[in-house]
């Protein structure tokens, strides 16, 4: 029989609707027993969205009721709330990023592992249902070898004056580390070991952030291809919003992630264009092969959860677990010190397969 699991949501500030759906979806395996926010009103509120028995302001207070927790809070409070619900022995669901600092995602790992439970960073883009499709035709070179794989993120992200995420210290960094993670994440899902890399980010557009709210990171990786992540909260208007384009030897794979449509736009027939495309786009994009399409609201976020419940059950290791998250915030700070230094960065020895589970790997060798 599947357990029902008891869940205890801490963090109630950003409690859409779209979580009420996704909770409901999976009212057959979870429970959410109880909610916890500083501010009662939001815990209350999100109790009466998901159904909760509970709302209180210290989230300790729930953790002799549950046997699982969703991390939502600050990013500066992940390590020291994480911590606390591991060594009760909760399973965790901590949202992105994992912590602030090594030492603070070290601690994190080491501790779920000494109390048997489960850690899980929350990177739902993993889950977007055109994502582990990508990455089926990278990884498998389904159109030859990948040479350039570019991630768009475009949107408008300003929050009050007064509010966390405006201060670097909480925050953790800028955009690029508390948004561009998640897309740090997926390049190195899909194109494997990191080799160098630069990082140049901006205020400009985004005065409202302490750190950069736009940023431009290139990696290159050991097979020779390179990864690109473009992001920026101050965007006014988008061409791409969320979107992947892996130019490979075949042609180029496209995933419109907002609109939900995967294509593959084919190579030139016969000899390509030399010298520009003479004002046109080749190939035509109407000529591109529809290789799927998805609802454009496609919940990810029950995708997660859904498989943060399946590791519960079943004993797996999360996709998204503690070591493949921290290499991704690694190689974060890495390019973050090698930008404050004005050199390139070496991302060499951050392989998951070689020896990670070590303290000063965050820095540049």
């Amino acid at each position: 029989m599947t357990t029902k699991h008891r869940l205890a949501v801490i963090g109630c500030g950003d409690m859409e609707d779209a979580h009420q759906q996704v909770f409901d979806e999976l009212s057959d395996r979870v429970e959410v027993v109880g909610t916890a926010d500083v501010v009662l009103d939001r815990a209350e509120h999100a109790a009466k969205v998901l159904g909760a028995r509970r709302a209180v302001t210290d989230y300790t207070e729930l953790l002799d009721d549950v046997d699982a927790c969703l991390v939502v809070t600050p990013h500066d409070l992940h390590h020291e709330m994480g911590v606390r619900c591991l060594r009760a022995g909760k399973h965790v669901l901590m949202e992105k990023p994992m912590a602030t600092s090594e030492a603070g995602c070290l601690d994190l790992i080491h501790t779920a592992a000494q109390q048997g439970v489960t850690l899980m960073t929350a990177y739902p883009l993993r889950f977007h249902p055109l994502v582990p499709i990508v990455h089926e035709l990278v990884t498998s070179k389904a159109y030859g070898e990948v040479f350039q794989l570019s991630i768009y993120t475009e949107q408008h992200t300003e929050h009050p004056p007064g509010h966390w995420i405006r201060s670097a210290a909480r925050l953790g960094g800028g955009q690029f580390f508390s948004h561009g993670c998640h897309y740090v994440d997926l390049l190195l899902w899909m194109l494997g070991r990191p080799v160098r890399g630069t990082h140049l980010g901006t205020r400009l557009g985004t005065p409202w952030m302490e750190m950069e709210g736009t940023s431009n990171a290139t990696i290159e990786f050991a097979s020779g291809a390179l990864g690109y992540h473009f992001g920026t909260w101050g965007a006014r208007a988008t061409r791409h919003g969320y979107a992947i384009h892996a130019h490979c030897e075949g042609g180029m794979i496209e995933a419109d992630l907002t609109g939900g449509v995967l294509y593959h736009h084919k190579p030139w027939p016969g000899e390509a264009p030399r010298g520009g495309l003479s004002g046109r786009l080749s190939p035509d994009p109407a000529d591109a092969e529809v290789l799927t399409r998805v609802a454009a609201d496609s919940k990810h976020l029950g995708g997660e959860l859904r498989h943060f419940v399946d590791c519960l059950d079943q004993g797996g290791t999360p996709l998204t677990d503690g070591p493949g998250s921290l290499q991704g915030l690694r190689v974060i700070w890495r390019l973050y010190e090698a930008e404050r230094r004005g050199v390139l960065a070496d991302l060499r020895g951050l392989g998951l397969d070689e020896q990670w589970d070590r303290a000063g790997l965050a820095a540049l060798p």
